[in-house]
């Protein structure tokens, strides 16, 4: 899952991204409102995390924008403006949920994982390939009767792949999901990942699920 935090005071910014990151998230942080929209448009978030006093454009100009657009990716309004005024204003312009700041990590972590799972459940929770299955709300994966245990980057790999499946899936398709913009493309991070997943999943002496397509990426064949 990868999130957008849209915030200018630096060290909440980077608080909330270790805080989110040490979860399992990718998170990628903007300072101002112009940044903050250029990344949201332009880029597949699961959840915009939008202060609302920014630099160069306001949260609720950012919120409206964005919805005017027909990016639909879940808002969470994260400010300092406590007024009854301010929540309505927020959220009936297209936010979907509002948390006053100061506020408990535990709280906004609640909150990213209730609106995650209203996401999830639009689509479906349970998602198969063979007798793979893996489950997004508990993030169990299971081969058979068998349980896999997978770090939070696996299986967000995994998760991608089995939602399309028989579809060539380039590094920069993974690097967009599962992954936040410090990555170094020339890095063989995703390489060793795609590795480990196999080992995890694939059963010895029988033909592997993740095909490596030469110059184009990965694919994911259900059998």
């Amino acid at each position: 899952m990868r999130i957008l935090v849209i915030e200018d005071e630096r060290n909440l910014a980077l608080l909330i991204r270790r805080s989110l990151t040490e979860e399992g998230y990718a998170v990628d942080v903007a300072y101002d409102g112009r940044e903050g929209e250029l990344l949201g448009t332009t880029i597949s978030f699961d959840l915009i995390i939008l202060d609302i006093m920014l630099p160069l454009k306001d949260g609720f100009e950012i919120c409206a924008s964005l919805r005017m657009k027909g990016i639909k990716t879940r808002i969470l309004f994260l400010s300092a403006k406590d007024s009854v005024q301010a929540r309505v204003k927020g959220l009936d312009g297209g936010g979907d949920d509002y948390l006053v700041k100061p506020f408990d990590f535990s709280e906004l972590s609640a909150r990213i994982r209730t609106l995650l799972r209203r996401e999830i459940s639009a689509g479906n929770s349970l998602l198969r390939i063979g007798d793979i299955s893996l489950d997004r709300q508990t993030h169990q994966v299971v081969r058979g009767d068998t349980p896999i245990d997978l770090t939070n980057k696996e299986f967000c790999i995994l998760e991608y792949f089995i939602a399309n499946p028989n579809i060539v899936i380039t590094r920069r398709m993974l690097e967009d999901h599962c992954w936040n913009l410090s990555l170094n493309s020339e890095s063989n991070l995703i390489e060793a990942y795609i590795q480990r997943l196999r080992r995890k999943i694939d059963i010895k002496g029988k033909p592997g699920h993740i095909q490596t397509i030469r110059g184009a990426g990965y694919r994911l064949i259900q059998k």
